[in-house]
């Protein structure tokens, strides 16, 4: 349901190519593929960047600059595990290499791998301690790792170092949505909108919150103000179409999930609303293999537990059923009645 509101950590360009094309040294020449590397990963032409970024690493196996680059290729394309042998590599050969020991904590947090991502970044604070994309993404790690006021800490340090930073204070207004404080997370985005009013995510966060509180037509409002600003963005397509499902417009909400799951075959939160849809169509064997899928994708998906656990309880699986329903309670997600906790003992 939510979009990850983040920095992109770029790949690292190498002006100094372009003051050597006069040598034909091995240092020229592992700069050219460096740069040629570069402008192919900008033209979103990864192959043929990654050929450059290889052929630059047999002429120097140990050639930090292009490991960080060809692991931001693979990162690009969401082999994580490619990208994180690359970014390995990279800081084998060059161990204070900041750029990568940010890029590896950045795919450590795809693989869920959290306390690894956090002890790169602690790395990176001790070589370089302002840097404030490494609060940011230690924000992003706590997020997931549901541990909310260190994430409110990490986004607090980013916004005392970019005051500016809408990204920061937008995530700081998501981590106050999480914990139910709608009032300081409308205060949030409104300071949010006074220093860029055309950031999507600022509408799009709105949206989620008005729909928490039952506001659907004010959501509806919101998240169409998102996708005026863009278009084609699969998380905001899929709000929609949870908010359609609050609405009980079923029609629209399976088209919105669905494009939004064909634009972003990988977002967890669509399929968890797909079998939210499911649910209420009656088709709960459905709705537990899309759940199921949800869960596998990001466990953090909000109430996808309780739903989870209704789907099973609906296919006479109550075992399971309660399991998942005390995982929903231990979250907080405040779904349980009482006919459901009494089933369960």
């Amino acid at each position: 349901m939510m979009k990850r509101i983040r920095y992109t950590v770029n790949m690292h360009l190498f002006l100094i190519a372009t003051l050597l094309l006069g040598c034909d040294s091995k240092e020229t020449r592992l700069q050219q593929f460096l740069l040629k590397g570069n402008l192919a990963a900008k033209e979103l032409n990864y192959q043929q960047a990654a050929y450059y970024y290889e052929e630059a690493i047999k002429l120097d196996a140990c050639f930090a600059d292009a490991h960080n680059n060809l692991g931001t290729v693979h990162f690009q394309q969401k082999q994580w595990e490619r990208a994180l042998a690359s970014y390995n590599r990279a800081l084998e050969c060059k161990p204070d290499f900041v750029g990568a020991l940010l890029n590896r904590a950045n795919t450590a947090y795809e693989l869920k791998e959290y306390f690894n991502a956090l002890k790169d970044l602690d790395e990176v604070r001790i070589l370089k301690p302002d840097t404030a994309l490494a609060h940011f993404i230690s924000g992003l790690v706590y997020t997931k790792m549901r541990d909310f006021d260190r994430a409110l800490n990490a986004f607090d340090k980013v916004i005392g170092l970019e005051p500016a930073n809408v990204e920061a204070i937008v995530n700081r207004a998501t981590i106050y949505f999480y914990k139910k404080q709608f009032s300081l997370a409308k205060a949030e985005l409104e300071n949010a909108m006074k220093l860029n009013p055309g950031e999507p995510n600022i509408f799009n966060t709105l949206a989620l919150i008005f729909a928490e509180q039952g506001k659907n037509r004010e959501a509806l409002a919101m998240v169409e103000r998102a996708l005026e600003l863009a278009p084609h963005q699969p998380y905001f397509i899929n709000n929609r179409g949870y908010i359609f499902l609050q609405l009980n417009d079923l029609a629209r909400a399976e088209a919105d999930i669905n494009e939004s799951i064909s634009r972003d075959p990988y977002n967890g939160w669509a399929y968890r609303n797909k079998g939210i849809l499911y649910l209420m169509k009656q088709d709960s064997e459905s709705a537990e293999r899309l759940l199921r899928q949800a869960e596998k994708a990001d466990d953090f998906i909000d109430r996808i537990y309780f739903f989870l656990g209704t789907a099973l309880m609906k296919n006479g699986k109550k075992g399971e059923a309660c399991l998942a329903f005390r995982k929903s309670e231990q979250r907080g997600d405040n779904m349980m009645t009482a006919d459901l906790i009494k089933a369960c003992r």
